[in-house]
């Protein structure tokens, strides 16, 4: 090795192979190009929102617009919150002993809701889906609003000026788990009136403006606004936050058990399942009757806040689109042989097929 001026066999490898390192060098260019490609293409999954500086002005005065309609106000200190936060933990208990009427509780995986008041159906619920088809439940059939959070939540907004005396109907409690969430949404114009008042309890966390939810796995785009709202903390949305753009709660943001008291007015002339309404067609053209689908499983003390498996991603639902897939490939097969072999199938001339209807 020394004879031939190398002391190591990799330097002699090296200058054997010079255009390894220039294809190396290539290829990680190359390499870094495409990461940086995918990674652009990766931020910029909401084609309404490509980074661009017109989009960036975009999105900055539609952040502004938010922030100027939101109020935000911290009226509840951590003995009041303590003392409601109790309160709450009665009404989780009171709904898995079964004590509330049927539509009053309704659950889905790391987010339990209360109705109390008024009620309504949407999502899943409705048999039309779609911004508009919500109605409120008939008249009786949601429990009504507990004295305690008149005495203690909504006469303490009353008095610092955030609502008028009499505004609130309906008072609804989402009760979220590490990792819940609610999509995107623009609570119903035609059911709510405005201001939209919550109050947040256990834990901070943050509401998000403007996001897009995409499933299995779930994944949300980059909100416009993002607002923390803190324990005791009172949030208040109207005008352009409220009405012209949706809010959620993300999964990323709920990381201790979190509940919120939302506090509104229903319409005068909001419409309700079964009911005459604005909203409705003629009675020549109506449809048959909305009616919101029903659960039947029975209370389980120990099933409060249980992380549930939704029922799309239980492993016996995916074996049928399985077995169709199975089913299409053999029929094809089956078509590719009949094709090279046709006389194989033919029947012979003494032979006669009875045909059955079925």
């Amino acid at each position: 090795m020394a004879a031939s001026g190398y002391s190591d066999l990799r330097e002699k490898l090296k200058s054997m192979t010079p255009h390894r390192d220039d294809y190396g060098n290539k290829y990680r260019a190359s390499n870094g190009r495409e990461k940086a490609r995918k990674r652009k293409y990766r931020e910029s999954d909401d084609d309404e929102y490509e980074h661009s500086d017109d989009s960036a002005d975009l999105r900055e005065q539609e952040a502004r617009r938010v922030r100027s309609s939101v109020v935000q106000l911290n009226i509840f200190a951590p003995e009041e919150c303590a003392r409601i936060e109790e309160k709450i933990d009665e009404v989780v208990a009171q709904a898995e002993a079964g004590l509330y009427r049927e539509h009053t509780v309704d659950r889905a995986p790391l987010r339990n809701k209360y109705f109390f008041g008024e009620g309504y159906t949407y999502g899943a619920q409705l048999e039309r889906r779609g911004p508009g088809q919500e109605r409120l439940y008939r008249k009786g059939e949601v429990d009504e609003i507990p004295s305690w959070v008149h005495e203690l939540v909504i006469k303490r907004l009353v008095a610092n000026g955030v609502i008028p005396e009499g505004f609130v109907n309906s008072a609804v409690i989402n009760d979220y788990q590490p990792g819940g969430c609610i999509v995107s949404h623009v609570d119903p114009l035609h059911i709510f009136a405005r201001p939209i008042v919550s109050v947040s309890f256990f834990s901070d966390s943050a509401l998000c403006f403007g996001c897009r939810f995409q499933f299995k796995p779930i994944r949300v785009s980059e909100p416009v606004f993002v607002l923390p709202v803190r324990r005791g903390s009172v949030t208040v949305l109207s005008g352009y936050a409220a009405d012209d753009i949706t809010h959620c709660i993300r999964p990323q943001d709920i990381k201790e058990r979190r509940a919120v008291i939302i506090l509104r007015k229903t319409k005068p002339d909001a419409p309700r399942v079964d009911s005459e309404s604005p909203l409705s067609p003629s009675p020549a053209l109506r449809p048959a009757p909305l009616k919101a689908k029903r659960s039947h499983r029975k209370a389980d003390p120990d099933a409060a806040h249980r992380p549930r498996v939704l029922e799309m991603d239980k492993e016996e639902n995916r074996h049928p689109l399985v077995s169709r897939h199975r089913r299409h490939s053999v029929s094809s097969e089956n078509y590719r042989r009949r094709d090279e072999d046709p006389n194989k199938h033919q029947e012979g001339p003494g032979r006669k097929v009875k045909m059955r209807r079925h």
